[in-house]
C-alpha cells in the first residue's frame, strides 16, 4: 500500500513539473531576439514588394509581421543563438509561423508564412538597422 501511495504522490509531482517547467522555461526564452539593437529597422522582402519600416523595441517585433494586433497565442517551435522560429494563432484572423535568423546584433533573416484574415501570405526578406525610431 505504501509503495502504491508513493506512486502516486510521484507521478502527481512529475505531472506539475511537467505543467509548470515549460511555462516557466518560455519565459526566458528567445533571448537572440533581446540581444537585437534596439532602433529603426528596414525589412527588405526578397519578392520586390516596399520595404517596411519597423521600429524594434524588443526584437519581438518581427515575429507577427502580418498581424499586428496583441493577444495572439504564441508557440515557441525552435529557440537557439542565432535562429528562432515561432508559431502564432489569431484568433478570428488567421495565423503564422515565422523563422528569424540572426547574422548580427543589426542584421537579421526573416521567413514567415501563414493565413491573414482568410489569404495565404508567405514572405522571405532581410532586416538592417537603419537609425533611431
Amino acid at each position: 500500500m505504501r509503495i502504491a501511495n508513493a506512486a502516486k504522490i510521484v507521478g502527481g509531482v512529475m505531472a506539475v513539473a511537467i505543467a509548470v517547467f515549460p511555462a516557466a522555461a518560455q519565459n526566458a526564452e528567445l533571448a537572440m531576439l533581446d540581444s537585437l539593437d534596439r532602433g529603426s529597422w528596414t525589412l527588405t522582402l526578397r519578392n520586390g514588394d516596399a520595404s517596411q519600416r519597423i521600429c524594434v523595441r524588443t526584437g519581438r517585433e518581427f515575429i507577427q509581421l502580418r498581424h499586428r494586433q496583441p493577444g495572439c497565442e504564441q508557440f515557441i517551435v525552435q529557440d537557439r543563438p542565432t535562429e528562432v522560429t515561432v508559431q502564432y494563432t489569431c484568433r478570428g484572423n488567421g495565423y503564422g509561423r515565422t523563422t528569424i535568423r540572426k547574422e548580427g546584433n543589426a542584421l537579421i533573416q526573416v521567413r514567415s508564412q501563414g493565413i491573414q484574415g482568410g489569404a495565404p501570405f508567405s514572405l522571405e526578406g532581410e532586416a538592417r538597422r537603419t537609425g533611431t525610431c
